[in-house]
């Protein structure tokens, strides 16, 4: 009767994340009709022919207009021919050349007579590839962990939707980034703690100790970037967003809060190891003593910490590989490199987010013990 009961409760919950995210997907964000583009549309189209004459090579990059002629692969023109136009900038990590045969998604208008315009192209088209690896990412996903990958490609889903829903539209509307993030993190820690956990002690512990978690972070992040004289500004794109129009945005503590928003995925990953190590050691030992139940959870904390805290450097400096090759390519000394602005960024953004990680251990471990603890007594007072 108790286990039916557990999974009539999972499921109830299940259902409501997923209603969750059929409403988040139709809601508005309400910047859909921002931009000089709205009216633009955007499909793929099969490269024909290339003409690449208006091209002119400086240095190792090119610059000039390469011009090309396809076929619409969908949309209300599908397969009739288009005109494209590659504006290339001589910057490589946004300039793209383009040989026949290939697929590029394009941006174009209709005509007055229905027919499509002049367009430019956006990119090879990757749009079926990325789909692709995410559904072969879903099918090993449940192929691995059953009922449990499936849910945790919805609590997937659900993070995915409450950023771009929710988060970045509320933090463009000027809503105090901070307190806007922790609230969302609040609700991804709850739907990954309760769908992969369940609706259950082990799911309430996740949560209780990931958030707790990850409350500190955020604190630590707001003491900190004041104290290394980190602006916002550092992030890519920070300077675009406020030249296109959004320069009343406070960038700061959106850099604050994408600190603890970076570091909350390891953390809920810590906290549910420990969750789970806790409720076995509780269903195989039941009269364990309190004290000993929260140094099994530490012991395997603190297995787990190591890692995870290279994972997270790792995850960080991978992006910044070729800036360090950089800086060693000219012999810039250690002192120098780790005082710049965007570097010092990033340390804060590891430190700050390991040592989330290294107190997620403790909060998860002592909670975990008091839970349990309590429904020992509750089970034997009964008796």
């Amino acid at each position: 009767m108790a286990l039916c009961f557990k999974k009539s409760r999972d499921l109830i919950l299940t259902l409501v994340f997923a209603l969750l995210c059929c409403i988040l997907l139709f809601i508005p964000t309400g910047f859909e009709n921002n931009g000089a583009n709205k009216k633009a549309l955007r499909h793929p189209v099969r490269i024909l022919e290339v003409n690449s004459s208006g091209l002119q090579t400086i240095g190792i990059t090119k610059v000039g207009t390469q011009q090309l002629k396809g076929r619409l692969l969908s949309g209300p023109c599908k397969g009739e021919p288009i005109t494209v136009n590659n504006h290339l900038q001589g910057r490589l990590e946004i300039d793209e050349l383009y040989a026949p045969g290939e697929k590029a998604l394009v941006k174009y208008r209709l005509t007055s007579g229905g027919r499509p315009d002049m367009g430019a192209t956006l990119g090879h088209y990757r749009i079926h590839l990325e789909l692709i690896l995410f559904a072969l990412f879903a099918l090993a996903l449940v192929a691995v962990a059953g009922v449990t990958g499936l849910k945790a490609i919805l609590s997937f889903a659900f993070a995915v939707l409450m950023i771009w829903k929710v988060m970045i539209p509320m933090f463009l509307n000027g809503h105090n980034p901070v307190w806007t993030a922790l609230g969302v993190v609040a609700a991804l820690t709850a739907s990954i703690s309760f769908l992969v956990g369940g609706v259950s002690q082990k799911g309430f512990v996740t949560f209780a100790g990931a958030f707790m978690g990850l409350a500190l972070t955020a604190l630590l992040a707001v003491l900190f970037t004041h104290l290394f004289h980190i602006h916002g500004a550092v992030r890519p794109f920070a300077e675009v967003l406020m030249y296109g129009g959004y320069a009343h945005l406070q960038l700061t503590p959106i850099f604050i809060a994408s600190i603890f928003l970076a570091a909350s995925g390891a953390v809920m990953d810590l906290a549910m190891d420990i969750a789970a190590s806790m409720e076995e050691v509780k269903l195989k030992h039941p009269d364990i003593h309190f004290m000993e139940h929260i140094r099994s959870g530490l012991r395997v904390g603190r297995s787990v910490i190591g890692t995870m805290t290279t994972t997270l450097l790792l995850a960080y400096s991978s992006s910044y590989v070729f800036m360090f090759m950089v800086f060693t390519s000219q012999d810039i000394p250690p002192v120098q490199v780790f005082n710049m602005n965007y570097v010092a960024a990033e340390v804060l953004n590891t430190m700050v987010g390991s040592f989330g990680l290294v107190t997620v251990a403790p909060f998860t471990a002592v909670i975990g013990g008091l839970v349990m603890r309590r429904k020992r007594h509750a089970g034997s007072g009964n008796a």
